[in-house]
Formats: structure tokens, C-alpha cells, sequence
């Protein structure tokens, strides 16, 4: 069955592993869930991620979940703001601080996927994709 909304597929099941404490969780391989993750893995939410195909050969994504000594989640919210249906967008100085500075947002600018810190130093503002503590 098709996703109508693959991002926000992506983050529930990350939220649903998360919750579980799944080592890994399986997303749909597409090239913005994996910018997604590559900005989870550098602001140190997941421990990594990697291509691979299921059992019917379909390209997937897995992503490594990260806890603090395997008994706390790293991540304690996901949240999807800019919708399918309302799109959010953001200038550069306009980009919110997610928990005052403990969590991030992630954006889709020109520059690419980036989170708040870093389209803050780009100078670049975009779509406010999710954001996430």
C-alpha cells in the first residue's frame, strides 16, 4: 500500500522502535529519509544507518537506534510539522529553538537537509520538516 506522507511514516516507526527498544528499525529507502537520518546521526540521535533490501527486495533503510546505557532513550519526542496538506516555511531568523537548544529541527533549504544549527550559520532558511528532542 503506498505512504502518502513517507516522512512522517519514518518518524513513527523511529518512535515506535524508540519506545520499544528495538537495536534497529526499517524505513522506506528514499533520498530525503536518508538525509533525515544522516542529520539524526550527526547531531548524535542515532548511532548510524545503512541500505539493505527486505525479504520481497525492496530497498530499505535501516537506522540504528541509540539509548543511554541501554536503558534510556536518546530520543524522547518526534514530532512532523510542515505537512503534506500545510507546508511550513521558515526564514533563517525565524527558525525555533527546539527545548531551548536541547533538541533539533530539521530543514529542507536549498543548501539540502540541515538541521537548525546549521541553517542558522548557512544563513538559510527552508521547509521545517520535524524536530525532534
Amino acid at each position: 500500500m503506498a505512504v502518502t506522507d513517507p516522512i512522517a511514516d519514518m518518524l513513527t516507526r523511529i518512535r515506535n522502535a524508540n519506545r520499544a527498544f528495538f537495536k534497529s528499525v526499517d524505513v522506506q529507502m528514499s533520498r530525503m529519509n536518508c538525509s533525515i537520518a544522516d542529520a539524526l546521526k550527526r547531531s548524535g540521535f542515532i548511532d548510524g544507518y545503512e541500505k539493505c533490501l527486505d525479504e520481497k527486495k525492496h530497498e530499505m533503510l535501516r537506522i540504528y537506534l541509540r539509548y543511554y546505557n541501554g536503558k534510556k532513550q536518546v530520543i524522547s519526542g518526534l514530532k512532523r510539522i510542515s505537512k503534506p496538506g500545510r507546508r511550513i516555511y521558515v526564514r533563517c531568523d525565524e527558525i525555533p529553538r527546539v527545548m531551548n537548544g536541547l533538541g533539533i529541527a530539521i530543514l529542507s533549504t536549498s543548501k539540502g537537509i540541515l538541521t537548525d544549527d546549521e541553517a542558522r550559520k548557512a544563513r538559510v532558511g527552508g521547509e521545517l520538516l520535524c524536530q525532534v528532542w
